[in-house]
């Protein structure tokens, strides 16, 4: 199924409030182990706590570098600000009136600079009234909380067949470049073959360095496809992917998580090394998961397979998250989140010696409505949006003073992958 066929029938079983969706072998079930002495990972006590409520459809939570705001994207438009606790009323940019509004559609990426402090430059990702990918810089104002419309710079437009698998994030990585996540331009299956088609942009992720001022970028000479070898576009850092809506890098050790919303059957999470110097073709749509896509048979040379999967009798799109490097749960440091939009689980697994070990459930973390991203702050918690318009911190069970959902208690380990 994909991504906007999940949302269509869940909208239809549902409000239309809820139409966003899904913007979105080799698996283990490891035995839970010790973290630097602590709990083991599968007897921690977590729960969900409600930071802020009422919002229109929250996709990202994400902050600057140092700063103790939290900064919440808004699916219609509007990057909202929590300082102190309280939401803030005025946006800190409304983009509202030139983003368009399909169902995987809208404002969709936020990223800070990682000198943001002293230049207050930041990045968004929407699709314009036209449906096409627009990344633009913006800069703070005079006022902390309002960012200056003026400063405006588009860096990069991507046209867009369709108006599904748009990808949508955006993120610095530790080298500092802007890395960009593309879906395949959408239908079903691939039509138009982006996937595997390197002269273009669309199924891919990019790496590109923005110039110093925020007005355009570079191409890293260092990218794996920078002297375009059979007309390769540049700014590719690896193809392959049918909607990476949700990306992230582990903070702490530099490796990167890529979640790819699948077809039909199977959902991934492929991970790189830190250090990783790009170039990986993860498949799609020779392959969906770990298996072939659409034939009984294909050729996987060459092809960078996942870490994890899982089949659509557990869910039909999943949410990528991040790795825990908190100090609130420090049992769970190491430790990777993911969802899954329509069935509502949260999931999570370590890389240990590049393998996956000690997967987990966490039904307290489920918000009873859908997870449309995670998000990470300043001091790297964690946090989730739902459809429900709330945003949610994970924290200690003892913490916990406002939530939705089941009540705090263990995790359950998984049952092997299928």
């Amino acid at each position: 199924m994909s991504p906007i066929s999940a949302l269509r029938s869940l909208v239809l079983a549902a409000v239309a409030v809820v139409a966003l969706a899904a913007l979105a072998c080799g698996n283990s079930t490891g035995t839970p182990g010790t973290v630097g002495g602590g709990p083991a990972p599968g007897t921690v006590g977590v729960a969900l706590q409600r930071v802020a409520s009422g919002l229109d459809l929250p996709l990202f939570v994400t902050a600057p570098p140092g700063d103790p705001r939290l900064f919440i994207v808004e699916k219609s438009g509007r990057i909202r600000v929590v300082e102190s606790g309280a939401l803030r009323p005025t946006p800190f940019l409304d983009l509202s009136t030139v983003v368009s509004a399909g169902p995987e559609q809208g404002l969709l990426g936020l990223a800070f600079h990682p000198a943001y402090a002293q230049n207050g430059l930041f990045v968004v990702d929407y699709t314009d009234q036209s449906g096409n990918t627009q990344v633009v810089t913006y800069k703070v104002s005079s006022d902390p909380n309002v960012a200056d419309p003026a400063t405006a710079h588009v860096i990069l437009g991507v046209p867009q067949p369709f108006a599904n698998h748009n990808g949508g994030e955006v993120a610095f990585g530790p080298d500092g470049d802007l890395y960009v996540g593309l879906g395949d331009g959408g239908s079903e299956g691939d039509p138009q073959g982006h996937g595997q088609d390197r002269t273009e942009l669309l199924g891919s992720l990019l790496r590109i360095a923005l110039n110093a001022d925020g007005a355009g970028y570079t191409t890293p000479a260092d990218n794996p496809f920078a002297a375009g070898p059979g007309g390769a576009r540049a700014e590719l850092w690896n193809s392959g992917l049918r909607n990476p809506w949700r990306f992230s890098f582990d903070r702490a050790t530099g490796e990167l998580y890529i979640a790819d919303v699948g077809q039909n059957a199977f959902e991934e999470v492929n991970v790189l090394p830190a250090g990783d110097r790009g170039g990986e073709n993860f498949g799609w749509n020779i392959m969906e998961g770990m298996h072939c896509y659409a034939a009984s048979s294909c050729d996987r040379s060459g092809l960078t397979l996942p870490v994890i999967e899982y089949g659509h009798d557990a869910g039909c799109s999943i949410t990528g998250g991040y790795v825990y490097r908190g100090a609130a749960i420090a049992a769970l440091q190491g430790t990777y989140f993911y969802a899954d939009y329509c069935s509502g689980f949260v999931r999570s697994f370590r890389r240990q010696a590049g393998a996956v070990t000690e997967e987990h459930a966490w039904p307290a973390l489920e918000p009873g409505s859908g997870i449309t991203s995670f998000g990470e702050d300043a001091a790297g918690e964690l946090y989730l949006t739902a459809v429900s318009g709330d945003v949610y911190r994970i924290v200690p069970a003892a913490a916990a003073t406002s939530r939705a959902g089941s009540l705090p208690r263990a995790t359950r380990p998984l049952p092997p992958a299928h």
